[in-house]
């Protein structure tokens, strides 16, 4: 099965703004299991709770549809609820694995084949039915749950925090993911962006929320439903306007308005090279995200829950799925609040909205002694195959040409974390950079030279890029000779969940932000960290990023990711730095086409 982009589109990519909703309260006590019971069963007891009996959606006059977020969430007592989920290669299914902990003992129970088929959530894991006031049956649908989603404890004894990452990975090459809810937490089923908004006119309703029978027979959860009265009231921002309760900077975009009007921002073409972007935090981020299909327009939190619209995650056209935000699940309903929507693009202070990452402090000082390379772990980078692969017209930058545009990612899979510290000398333009190696008890014990750092002056960038750390290439069919190449510089950033079950997978890397990762103008020293189980994603989608496709006959060809290409870094293995993605480019001038055929048992372009 192929895509195929249509002709003469600007089909740009974009990453549309997350759609996370309120978290609301639940009821102390609701679900804690007496403590002689909670010993006493060997798996986690799960359980289905609503935090509330009475939700109030808003379906808003000029972006009509209700998300449908009805504050359901899913409980462990009696141990943590956690699933390994993995693939051993591109030509192998995704399947899932449930861990099981007794103290120092770890069993394992292999789910059924088939059961997941990527690593987004647990497929059709919710039945959701709504009736109007005469008791009509008006929807009935299922939704997948994430166990990442946005969660929180529901006894005051359970772990302070939970050890489980915050997201499912969506991007199509994810090799492996952890999902879990904490013991003693609970974790919105709701399935967020990926749940689309629901049709309901202004009224009343009941909703009646169930786990499937497939679900309730494989973990063992109570055949409990739960009834949650919906209030649907339409709004709008004409008249919140006139009542100066809304500014107009918080009115979510309507499709038709987010054309034209700055998107999602992402790791787009970094580099003062004929290109230049994690799985899921990348680098910097582009002032033209308006181009080509509009962004999906987003669904605001409210304030009291802290939360609103993420923007990190992934700088591919791939948004991830809603972050598990610490939000504390209390004894009354939160009232909801006047809708704010954070304004796009990494700056600091805004990671996702509602999170902000700390910048990874370099040394105080440039390296001084000699320089040495120890025998200690090291990183091991690996390239994805480019994905979100289109074509477009160059935009208004060059219109009237045909690019190749792709999304490219690099990970680490490890054993240790790739640290790279930039210095600057006073008045030089360029940063001296440096790899830190790290002894297993996290001592520094080396380090080496290993080229510079430039700054990236362009809007929205406005960061300092690592020079030789990956490049693109178009390949011949005969994968050998290339007839287009870029040089790419990254900031360095943990913008995807690429395998969280390496060894040494880093579950809630740090520097998932550009802003805070990568330096400002006048900085006089930078670290860039990639942590291990972590990739980093650049869209090339602008012109001197994206290959200029323009005059190369129809055919077949291969986007070739290389990391490492100098082989400045020093690495536990340098033979699995490039991925190649097999396209066929077709049309004419000025309409140019491109099909993505499947990598194997991946079908996404």
């Amino acid at each position: 099965m192929m895509t195929r982009s249509p002709q003469g589109r600007t089909n740009r990519l974009t990453r549309p703004s997350i759609a996370v909703a309120a978290a609301v309260a639940v009821t102390a006590g609701v679900v804690a299991a007496a403590p002689d019971a909670r010993t006493a069963e060997p798996t986690p007891k799960l359980s289905l709770i609503a935090a509330s009996t009475s939700v109030t959606l808003d379906s808003w006059k000029d972006d009509p549809g209700v998300y449908l977020d009805l504050g359901t969430y899913l409980t462990s007592e009696n141990g943590a609820f956690e699933l390994k989920v993995t693939r051993k290669s591109y030509k192998d299914p995704v399947v899932a694995t449930q861990v099981l902990r007794n103290g120092k003992k770890t069993t394992t129970k292999a789910l059924p084949a088939g059961l997941v088929k990527d690593f987004s959530g647990l497929p059709g894991f919710a039945q959701i039915s709504v009736t109007d006031a005469a008791g009509k049956t008006v929807l009935k649908q299922t939704e997948a749950f994430c166990p990442n989603n946005a969660s929180g404890r529901i006894r005051p004894d359970a772990p302070a925090n939970s050890k489980y990452p915050q997201s499912c990975p969506v991007n199509p090459f994810t090799l492996g993911s952890v999902w879990g809810v904490e013991n003693g937490w609970a974790s919105n089923t709701y399935a967020g962006y990926y749940a689309k908004p629901v049709q309901l006119a202004a009224g009343s309703y009941t909703a009646k929320i169930s786990v499937t029978k497939k679900y309730r027979d494989l973990f063992g959860i109570a055949n409990k439903p739960q009834t949650v009265k919906v209030t649907v009231r339409e709004r709008s921002w004409e008249e919140e306007e006139g009542s100066g309760s809304v500014p107009r900077s918080a009115a979510p975009q309507s499709a038709k308005s987010a054309a034209g009007q700055p998107g999602h921002q992402g790791h787009t073409g970094h580099g003062g090279h004929e290109g230049h972007q994690q799985a899921a935090d990348a680098p910097a981020a582009s002032a033209h995200a308006a181009h080509g299909a509009p962004a999906r327009p987003e669904a605001p939190a409210a304030r009291t829950t802290g939360a609103a619209p993420t923007f990190n995650v992934g700088h591919g056209p791939y948004p991830p799925a809603p972050p598990a935000l610490p939000w504390a699940l209390k004894k009354e309903s939160l009232q909801r609040q006047a809708f704010s929507a954070a304004k796009v693009g990494d700056r600091p202070g805004q990671t996702d909205g509602s999170r902000q990452a700390p910048a990874a402090r370099p040394n105080a000082k440039r390296p001084t002694g000699r320089a040495t390379v120890p025998d200690v772990p090291k990183p091991d980078l690996r390239s994805l195959p480019a994905y979100g692969i289109t074509v477009n017209d160059g935009y208004e930058e060059k219109a009237g040409r045909d690019y190749l545009a792709f999304s490219a990612n690099v990970w680490n899979a490890g054993p240790a974390k790739l640290v790279v510290d930039g210095f600057r000398s006073p008045g030089k333009e360029l940063m001296d950079a440096y790899q830190y190696f790290y002894d297993a008890k996290g001592k520094q014990v080396g380090y080496t030279p290993t080229g510079t750092m430039e700054w990236d002056p362009r809007p929205g960038h406005e960061h300092w890029h690592f020079t030789d750390f990956a490049s693109y290439r178009l390949l011949k069919a005969d994968k050998k000779e290339s007839v287009r190449s870029g040089k790419e510089a990254f900031c360095l950033a943990n913008t995807d969940a690429v395998d969280y079950t390496v060894k040494n997978a880093n579950w809630h890397p740090d520097n998932t932000d550009l802003s805070t990762a990568c330096g400002q103008e006048n900085s006089i020293s930078v670290r860039e960290v990639l942590d291990v189980g972590s990739g980093d994603t650049y869209t090339q989608d602008l012109p001197g990023q994206s290959f200029d496709i323009t005059g190369l006959p129809n055919g077949t060809y291969y986007i070739q990711v290389l990391a490492n290409p100098e082989n400045r870094l020093k690495e536990t293995n340098h033979k699995n730095n490039s991925a190649l993605r097999k396209v066929v480019l077709g049309g004419k001038k000025g309409a140019r086409t491109v099909e993505v055929p499947a990598h194997e048992l991946v079908n996404a372009n």
